[in-house]
């Protein structure tokens, strides 16, 4: 499996931290799972919905 390295806002570490928490889960299968649910609606038709996408995914890791 490989690894990356993303950097976010420590509030947003936090929040995502604290759900995993909750669902008693790993921070890594959180964000694994959140993805799959993004790359899931992500289907771009057009490049105005490829913006969209990509703006909801920066509004996500901020």
């Amino acid at each position: 499996m490989a690894r990356i390295l993303i950097s976010m806002k420590d509030a947003f570490l936090k929040s995502i931290d604290e759900i995993a928490q909750t669902e008693q889960r790993t921070r890594s299968e959180l964000i694994r799972e959140a993805l799959r649910a993004y790359i899931k609606k992500a289907k771009v038709k057009t490049p105005e919905d490829a913006q969209k996408n990509a703006s909801l995914l920066e509004n996500l890791l901020n």
